[in-house]
């Protein structure tokens, strides 16, 4: 091969190379939406009769995404997104109990269905490529306590609404 035919290979072989990864970002902010800056969270509606349950997810879910996410949380509805949600349900059942009938491990349970919205009013949480319109995505998580070893029912929601708060943050991430 010539000398100007192996240069000529070298210069393709590298301009396939440029090109194919010329669309490829790295970090962490690849994995969200570029178009969006900022996002409106308001307070979690809760169908719960516990007290501060809508507040207390709300307050994680912010803390995500300021810590996760290049987006800023406004306090404003004009933002660019709005992500809203709503505690569907809230459960406690015993899963251990002794001889006697004391219960020994109480599991927690909360379902919260999201639902985050564009300006345009573009729904941005979607994990399907068809287009079903603007559904709410429902996300539940649960966590188990054991009384005994001195944990409490407090100390299992604030763990299951951290869980909660992560994964309603994963589901802001662009889907492929």
């Amino acid at each position: 091969m010539s000398r100007t035919g192996c240069l000529l290979s070298i210069v393709a072989a590298a301009l396939a190379a440029v090109s194919g990864c010329a669309s490829y970002q790295v970090g962490q902010s690849t994995l969200f939406r570029p178009d969006l800056h900022t996002v409106h969270v308001p307070v979690f509606e809760s169908d719960s009769l516990r007290r501060d349950l809508g507040e207390r997810l709300t307050e994680a879910v912010i803390k995500e995404i300021e810590s996760r996410t290049p987006y800023k949380v406004v306090g404003t509805p004009d933002a660019d997104s709005v992500l809203s949600g709503r505690i569907v349900t809230e459960t406690k059942r015993a899963f251990a109990e002794n001889r006697q009938d004391d219960v020994r491990g109480i599991e927690t349970d909360l379902s919260v269905e999201v639902r985050w919205i564009s300006r345009r009013g573009e729904t941005l949480i979607q994990r399907s490529s068809l287009p079903f319109g603007p559904l709410n995505m429902t996300v539940a998580e649960d966590v188990s306590f054991f009384p005994e070893a001195g944990q409490s029912r407090q100390t299992s929601e604030q763990l299951v609404i951290q869980q909660l708060a992560r994964e309603i943050v994963d589901q802001m991430e662009v889907w492929w």
